[in-house]
């Protein structure tokens, strides 16, 4: 929002101060100053009006002339100049730059021989002077000044433009008004308010204008008035209000669009004015819209309406989209004779929702999206009269109609000096806290003294400043008054989390260590993923759990619940840019539903393409399933689990966004963790853009669930003594799991070893089917390795605890092959 300095300066004296001082202070209040602008013409010394006395052809140049220029006696009568405009005749008054002008750009004027004839000087242009652009001709003064004046004297005077950010929470502050406030609070200067009586007397009602009122949707519009000005004469507004519109960036159209603008820029409250030879039936009606309404609005654009969007209608059609834009036919024009003025208070979510629901926004929506001042609303409404009746000789009809009310506005708020110093953390006197929050208007209704004999201070709080409703809003208003720039400097002790104490920081950093070693790129992506992305990974109810209650664009709707869409867009991009890279990961907060509950967990992702497209002289073995499961196994092991040691198991319903048959699940997020990988779906990666096949494998933790980085595992010693080794082949049914097996092996083989040495381990080392075995049936071919932990075993102690695994395995139903 622009704010005008010269128009601030009609509510507080700003007299002395410096645009930088002003925008400093505005930076101070808690307001973003985006940028400074000064306009009007600098400080021009020995630049005056002049006086075209005689225009002579230069005889030397075609477009050359040599004028006789009176500047006055006190500057020495007349002067001889060459000049090279040509739009000026004899008689026009003109600026004259002198001997020793200094002009915008460094530019000194002094005495020249130009073709040969003397110049005393130069007429300038309103580039010239630093006031236009235009360069073509001379600047002529067609108000006639008098001969001799200073320029600065005759030209508009110049302006201090700021560019503000506003935060949502202060509309107060979308007006000259409210930054005034601000600033007088600061400079702690008088603040003046506009006159908002009507200084007119009201004429008989018009009924033939205006006869009734309607408001049919009082939940989106509390409070609606209208009110009559009959015989206005459309004309151009007053030079000094178009220069402060022209000066925020609203471009002047006549009076009556004008004085709207200027109301709603001074006090923040939107206003909008009818013609009302265009009411049909005489009547105002506020409505929602009805299905299939269409409304052509001021930037010349249909507009299709709905039953959510509230409209403001005469007897038969809409005429403005409420707090938006007014309809073309409902608008002011050269032949409008009478107005109706409407003042309104509209709830702010249903023009936030219609704003963005058609693509349309204005001031007026800008300001009724955050909340605008209702109790002020009678105001706003009254300056607009007068200025009515002041620039558009209009004549205030009847009394003002009003449907609604605002309610009676009572807030206070209980605030205690000792609450504010607590907070802020260092001592302000109580005597400046009280100047700072009457400065704002926040005035004491009670001082008294709290059960511990301590001043208690009962604020209250204008209608203006809805976002104050605690006592801690009050101990920010006074430290904003006071100054920030007085916090004392002061050493901050505070505990501290280092990322080496981090779990989650240190599981990604160990996982992202394991996985750039194995050739993997790492990326990062978003956390918010559209509908369609996380459609492929989750069912319907886990996709509506995880959608955001009001997103801000539709690409990004929904917690992401796998960090693999992302890694494919990086992937896709990849190949279809003829890059080498096959292999991407990323650590990140993923967000999975179980029981209608998002679990917040921290997870690692990582896909593998198939080829990576480039030719090579030696063809490298492809990735696979098991490929992805000794990556996931790693993967795993820094947050403390040994997938090895866990039961895995194929996905039916689950197989979503995986080639079914082709990928493995392990544990739940109800356990804390999960884990998942192998192929995924060749349909999807097909729809997608990828090409060849795409391994992948996802690992996810509960944050909670991780190992603290204290309980790292310690070195162990081991053996420098060689271990013993025997194979064993067991013969079981096809369907049986390899993984079983090797447990069950396992358990009877530690039974069966004594106190002096151990089973290192067991490891499957053949898969057998075909000619020799019996229908249906495998062998599974596995190594034990034995070992202690001071000597080399012998044959007949390795040999006795084989032997008793053997025994146990056969009790236990298993076939041994011999």
């Amino acid at each position: 929002m622009k704010i005008s300095r010269s128009w601030l300066q009609d509510y507080v004296d700003l007299a002395g101060l410096s645009g930088e001082a002003i925008a400093q202070a505005i930076t101070f209040l808690g307001f973003e100053v985006e940028g400074v602008v000064v306009t009007g013409a600098p400080a021009l010394s020995n630049v005056v009006v002049g006086e075209v006395l005689t225009r002579d052809q230069h005889p030397n140049a075609d477009r050359l002339s040599i004028c006789t220029v009176a500047v006055g006696e006190a500057q020495g009568g007349t002067k001889r100049i060459v000049c090279g405009a040509q739009n000026y005749r004899v008689g026009d008054r003109v600026p004259v730059a002198l001997i020793g002008a200094v002009l915008p750009g460094d530019f000194t004027i002094k005495a020249s021989q130009i073709r040969g004839e003397a110049s005393q000087g130069m007429m300038c242009s309103g580039k010239e002077l630093g006031i236009g652009d235009d360069h073509a001709g001379l600047l002529i003064l067609t108000e006639r000044p008098e001969i001799g004046l200073p320029i600065n004297d005759v030209l508009p005077p110049g302006d201090t433009v700021f560019d503000l950010e506003i935060t949502p929470n202060r509309p107060d502050c979308l007006s000259h008004l409210g930054i005034a406030r601000e600033l007088a609070a600061w400079f702690k200067r008088p603040l003046r308010y506009p006159e908002t009586e009507l200084l007119s007397a009201r004429k008989a009602a018009r009924p033939d204008l205006l006869q009734c009122v309607r408001v049919d949707a009082p939940e989106d519009c509390p409070l609606y008035t209208a009110t009559v000005v009959s015989d206005v004469k459309v004309a151009p507004s007053p030079a000094w209000m178009q220069r402060r519109l022209a000066a925020v960036g609203v471009r002047p159209i006549n009076n009556l669009v004008d004085i709207g603008n200027y109301v709603m820029l001074e006090l923040g409250q939107p206003l909008h004015a009818f013609d009302a030879a265009k009411l049909g039936g005489a009547a105002i009606v506020v409505r929602r819209a009805a299905a299939g309404e269409k409304l052509v609005t001021l930037d010349e654009k249909e507009r299709a309406l709905d039953e959510r969007i509230l409209v403001i209608a005469d007897a038969a059609q809409p005429i403005v989209i409420a707090g938006i834009m007014g309809g073309e036919d409902s608008g002011v024009s050269a032949a409008t004779m009478n107005v109706v003025l409407e003042g309104a208070y509209f709830r702010r979510q249903i023009l936030r929702g219609t704003s963005k629901r058609i693509g349309l926004s204005s001031d007026s929506s800008y300001r009724y999206e955050r909340g605008v001042d209702a109790h002020s609303l009678g105001d706003a409404v009254n300056r607009a009269l007068n200025l009515l009746v002041e620039w558009a000789g209009g004549t205030v009809c009847g009394p003002t109609m009003r449907v609604g009310g605002d309610q009676p506005w009572q807030r206070e708020i209980l605030l205690t000096p000792d609450f504010v110093r607590e907070r802020v953390g260092f001592d302000i006197p109580d005597e400046a806290m009280r100047d700072a929050l009457t400065a704002l208007e926040l005035d004491l209704a009670r001082v008294e003294e709290n059960d511990a004999g301590r001043p208690q201070w009962t604020v209250t709080i204008p209608s203006w400043r809805d976002d104050l409703d605690r006592p801690i809003d009050l101990v920010e208003e006074v430290l904003r008054v006071y100054g920030t720039d007085k916090i004392p400097a002061a050493t901050i002790t505070a505990p501290g989390l280092l990322a080496e104490d981090d779990p989650v920081a240190l599981f990604n950093r160990r996982v992202a260590a394991l996985l750039t070693g194995q050739g993997f790129n790492e990326c990062v992506t978003y956390t918010l993923r559209s509908a369609r992305e996380i459609a492929p990974w989750v069912s319907a109810t886990a996709a509506a759990e995880l959608a955001l209650a009001n997103p801000f664009v539709e690409d990004q709707s929904h917690l992401r619940p796998t960090l693999l869409p992302g890694l494919l867009d990086a992937l896709r991009l990849n190949q279809s840019r003829g890059n080498a890279a096959a292999r991407f990961f990323e650590t990140g907060r993923v967000f999975i539903e179980r029981d209608g509950q998002n679990l917040e967990c921290a997870a690692v992702a990582f896909v593998i393409a198939e080829r990576d497209g480039q030719p090579a002289w030696l063809e490298r073995a492809a990735p696979d399933f098991y490929t992805t499961k000794r990556l996931v196994e790693g993967v795993a092991a820094p947050a403390g689990i040994d997938l090895a040691r866990q039961p895995l198991a194929q996905a039916g319903e689950e197989s979503l966004g995986w080639q079914a048959g082709h990928h493995a699940f392990a544990g739940d997020i109800k356990w804390g963790w999960a884990a998942r990988f192998g192929l995924l779906d060749l349909a999807l990666g097909q729809s997608l853009g990828l090409e060849g096949k795409v391994y992948a494998g996802t690992f996810a933790i509960l944050p909670e669930k991780l190992p603290e980085a204290g309980q790292r595992k310690r070195f162990q010693p081991f053996s420098l003594v060689p271990a013993a080794l025997r194979d064993l082949a067991l013969l079981v049914p096809s369907a049986t799991a390899a993984a079983d097996v090797q447990k069950a092996v396992a358990k009877h083989a530690r039974a069966g070893v004594g106190k002096d040495f151990e089973l290192e381990d067991v490891r499957l080392f053949d898969v057998y089917q075909g000619k020799g075995l019996p229908e249906g049936h495998k062998s599974l071919g596995f190594t034990l390795r034995y070992r202690a932990a001071d000597r080399t075993l012998t044959d007949a102690e390795v040999n006795a605890a084989f032997t008793v695994t053997q025994t146990a395995l056969e009790a236990a139903g298993y076939q041994i092959r011999k």
